[in-house]
Parts: structure tokens; sequence; C-alpha cells
């Protein structure tokens, strides 16, 4: 496909405004009736179109999002609520993240402390979820992280999150002196 039809662009933009999630390509081929590739070049087609928003790719999709620099405006309209986390649980997050799939004794293990409620809360916001039981004595649940997590923190897959040696040394004077509880 060398020049996609303006229907094609039109309806492309239409789903990705309309949807309540990130949109993979495989679903929105389906949805056009076109391939991949032709959803692709559609995509790029679409990023340069706006001033003040542009087509990202977060969570395994794509969706329609405004321009951060633009933040300040939007933020005037419209104040999303606020997902507050400890610091233990920023800390159960990052574990969860980088190790998964972890189970709770495993984390309560790297953390040193009791994470029941820090996993609760976890599960509650839609960070993380049970995948399942490990093949081990008494059969723990396995933890992994959520799309929502992805796109919270604007992630396109897991394996864009920040090299885990950066992310220690980077975070470590923040973590100085924490003692794990909340």
């Amino acid at each position: 496909m060398n020049a996609p039809s303006p229907d094609l662009l039109g309806a492309l933009e239409c789903l990705l405004f309309m949807a309540d999630r990130p949109l993979p390509v495989g679903e929105l081929s389906d949805l056009l009736d076109i391939t991949p590739p032709a959803v692709r070049q559609l995509l790029e087609q679409l990023t340069g179109r706006y001033l003040g928003m542009h087509v990202v790719e977060v969570a395994g999709g794509f969706e329609l999002a405004t321009r951060p620099e633009y933040a300040e405006y939007v933020a005037r309209l419209h104040q999303p609520p606020k997902l507050r986390l400890s610091a233990a649980a920023m800390e159960t997050l990052a574990i969860v993240a980088y190790r998964q799939p972890v189970t709770r004794p495993e984390i309560e293990a790297l953390r040193g402390v009791n994470s029941d409620r820090v996993v609760a809360t976890l599960q509650e916001h839609g960070l993380i979820v049970e995948r399942g039981h490990k093949e081990a004595a008494g059969r723990p649940m396995l933890y992994g992280t959520t799309d929502k997590f992805l796109a919270l923190f604007g992630l396109a897959s897991l394996d864009t999150l920040p090299d885990l040696a950066t992310f220690i040394e980077n975070t470590a004077p923040v973590l100085d002196g924490f003692t794990g509880e909340e």
C-alpha cells in the first residue's frame, strides 16, 4: 500500500480517539481490514498530523495522547486522580516488574518485611495481578505487572524498563536509609 486512503487515515484517527485503551497493531489491522505493515504506515502518517497531540506506543498498543509540553494547559481542564504509592509500594512494584513472575515470599525475602498489605494495595490499584502458581512446595501465587502499570509509567512493554543496574544506581541515593516499612 503506497498511499493510504484518507478514509483509512480518518478511521484510524477515530479508533485511537475513541478507544479506552491502547490498541495493538493486530487489532487495528482487523478493525481496518488492512495488513499490519499498512497500519504502521498509517500510524506514521498520523503521528506528524497534530500540533497538540501525538500517537504514542504504550502497553503493547497505540493511543492518542497530548504532547507533554501542553500538560500545564490540560491540567487546568482535567485533573486526573492522583495515584499515590508509598515507598514500600514502589519498592514492591519494582521487584515485581524486574523479577516477574515472582511470589510474595520472594518479594518478602528481598524486602525483609511482610508484604501482604502492599501486594494487596498494588492489586487493588490494578498494577499487579496473579499469574498462576509456582511449581514449588505450597504452590505459592506468582505475581506480574499489568498493562495499567505499563501505561502509568509510559512503557511500551516490559522490554523498555530501564536497565536494572542503571535503575539501582539512580535510585540508591533516594532509597538510602529507607526501612521498607509503610
